[in-house]
């Protein structure tokens, strides 16, 4: 479980690093080591790394992810064909789009987001751990009441 860290310079001292979890500061006396935990994620062709969540926040330059992008806009679309009345049932909008019901029904849960989680993901502010797994309920599902989604979810809470 420890790591062995040798300060570089003529001092050759092991340090041994126990535990993980959180930041952590050891010196040597002479250089001093930070640990920050952090988890490789893929995304798409590369691999990002991540605070752990609730440690993340919203990132400081804009971090646009095209495939929930895209997602939230076909529910919206979908959903708005069903309120319509171009489509009467997620049935028949699979059927129509020849897609799985149960993949419908995912997507189509996503316009039950908090309005200002679908405006942070459009404008790219959402936090770093967000993924479209986690959105669309598959680890588990997501509640409805806003204020438990952005805390389930990362998000900081909004008083309006």
């Amino acid at each position: 479980m420890g790591d062995a860290v040798k300060p570089k310079g003529s001092a050759r001292q092991a340090v041994t690093v126990e535990g993980a979890g959180s930041p952590r500061q050891h010196s040597t006396g002479v250089q001093s080591v930070t640990f920050v935990p952090l988890t490789i994620r893929r995304r798409h062709i590369r691999k990002v790394l991540t605070p752990p969540p609730g440690e993340g926040g919203a990132p400081a330059q804009p971090t646009f992810d095209l495939s929930m992008i895209k997602v939230l806009g076909k529910a919206f679309y979908w959903q708005r064909l069903l309120d319509s009345g171009e489509v009467q049932t997620t049935k028949e909008l699979a059927r129509q789009l020849k897609l799985d019901p149960g993949w419908i029904a995912e997507v189509l849960r996503l316009t039950l987001l908090a309005p200002d989680i679908v405006e942070a993901i459009f404008e790219g502010k959402q936090p770093r751990h967000l993924h479209l797994h986690l959105l669309r309920g598959r680890e588990d599902l997501l509640p409805r009441e806003w204020g438990r989604q952005r805390a389930v979810l990362g998000f900081a809470t909004v008083t309006r």
